[in-house]
């Protein structure tokens, strides 16, 4: 990406002309990083200064603006790109290391890592009309990226941004990463335990039939500690899903706010 550029630019550089590029690539980061205001970054990223790729500079393309505009939480500027280019500002992008344009578009992983809930709201809404399947499926390209061959679900999992997974999980990404979340739960200190809780909560919630983890028998006192006795038996396939769970994986269908919006006492993490 543009912004690997520092001590490297003068070893990655060949040209007065590159070197030019470059630097002015990270001037547009740092636009992006100080909030700038949308009308001053989009003259910026339409001068053809700022990338350099396969010998001629070029535009910067609007994917790679919204890559900057997650990592920065600049969401006036990630809603105007979302509007003006819809689909295309989630193209997938060129790998800096090794010049091939990869599979799988990295934006939603980006969008989970950083947290940015608010983004990831507006990219699944500029979705609503296209197969957004083929974006909650993606395993993140090339392998150099940081999350490859990981999905947005599994990032969520992995690093308990509950927020996250269950809008994901609203537009119909696939509920898979039960056993992380489960190991998530067992290792997170009680600090972190509060928001891997919510994630396997909303994994359950969405999961047409969990498989039977047996395994869990294996350490019965510890998991029914954790999870409580019904979800437990649930989940060993020696019991049906409790009430209330089923209640609520009707609920949670018709969206987030139905299920974030619920009393206290009848939050997901009192089930047991």
């Amino acid at each position: 990406m543009p912004w690997l550029l520092s001590s490297q630019v003068e070893h990655l550089s060949s040209s007065p002309s590159q070197r030019q590029c470059e630097r002015t690539s990270f001037s547009f980061y740092c636009a992006v990083r100080e909030q700038l205001p949308v009308w001053l970054l989009e003259d910026m990223r339409s001068m053809e200064v700022f990338s350099w790729e396969d010998g001629r500079p070029r535009t910067f393309l609007p994917s790679e603006a919204l890559l900057y505009a997650l990592v920065h939480d600049h969401q006036s500027y990630a809603r105007f790109l979302l509007s003006e280019y819809l689909v295309s500002s989630l193209r997938p992008l060129r790998c800096s290391f090794c010049c091939c344009h990869g599979s799988t578009a990295p934006h939603f992983t980006v969008a989970v890592r950083y947290n940015r809930v608010s983004i990831l709201g507006m990219m699944l809404e500029a979705l609503k009309d296209c197969p957004v399947q083929d974006f909650l499926d993606n395993r993140g390209g090339c392998s150099h990226a940081a999350d490859a061959g990981k999905t947005a679900v599994q990032l969520a999992v992995e690093l308990s941004r509950p927020d996250c997974l269950l809008l994901l999980l609203v537009h119909g990404a696939p509920p898979s990463g039960l056993d992380a979340a489960l190991q998530r739960l067992v290792s997170s200190d009680i600090t972190d335990r509060r928001s891997a809780q919510r994630c396997l909560d909303f994994l359950l919630l969405f999961l047409p039939e969990p498989p039977a983890m047996c395994c869990l028998q294996d350490e019965s006192h510890r998991w029914q500690s954790l999870l409580g006795n019904d979800v437990f038996s649930w989940l060993c396939g020696l019991a049906p899903p409790p009430l209330l769970l089923q209640a609520l994986r009707c609920l949670a269908r018709c969206g987030p706010d139905q299920i974030t919006a619920l009393p206290d006492f009848l939050q997901l993490h009192t089930w047991q």
